[in-house]
């Protein structure tokens, strides 16, 4: 069947993200080098406490600035560590052919508020959605089942009448478990294929 309703993920779906550029840029004030850095507000425990709620933003500056040594404000360290995102033109493009058909769209996304924010400052396209599943405001992260079933609950269509758009295998894994319709992301070209694939004119 067609699917009714399409979920995109956020982070290398329809924004490219770049922890690294963040990182050299809070380096210039931090007593670590950019390496080092990376690995505290990418890899480590505090964005994954950030991003599922268990912290608030200023409580990860907080421990971010003691691990490393930052020298700068709240507001600086914020307007470095979102300066990380670049449009995926191709699927913000096929955000927009499936608007335009009348499909209700929504993000499902695994991210924070401070990056949220930035977003919708800088990407106009991210206002043009029905609704946003965000797992800082639910307190758990995909590929935790029940952040699927919010946006369910939010869709009250059956499960089969989604589709979703992810780049990360486990994730895409835990919505087909639902019975999800998904699409594993790879490229523009190939998500599109796939899109038209499940009956939308794109």
């Amino acid at each position: 069947m067609r699917p009714e309703v399409v979920a995109f993920d956020l982070g290398h779906v329809l924004v490219g993200v770049d922890f690294a550029a963040a990182a050299r840029q809070i380096a210039t004030r931090s007593a670590l080098p950019a390496e080092q850095v990376l690995r505290v507000i990418q890899d480590g425990p505090l964005l994954m406490r950030y991003e599922s709620g268990q912290i608030n933003r200023a409580q990860f500056f907080e421990a971010v600035r003691e691990l490393i040594g930052y020298r700068g404000s709240q507001e600086e360290f914020g307007r470095a560590f979102t300066a990380i995102f670049t449009p995926i033109e191709p699927m913000i493009a096929l955000h927009g052919q499936l608007r335009r058909l009348g499909v209700p769209c929504f993000v499902l996304s695994n991210t924070n508020d401070w990056a949220v924010e930035r977003i919708r400052q800088q990407f106009p396209f991210f206002a043009d959605f029905d609704g946003y599943v965000l797992s800082y405001q639910h307190g758990f992260m995909k590929p935790d089942p029940r952040l699927y079933a919010v946006l369910e609950g939010i869709v009250g269509r059956p499960p089969e009448c989604i589709l979703y758009i992810d780049d990360r295998l486990e994730n895409v894994q835990a919505g087909a478990a639902r019975g999800w319709q998904v699409i594993h992301h790879r490229s523009p070209d190939e998500t599109r294929r796939q899109v038209q694939g499940h009956g939308f004119p794109v």
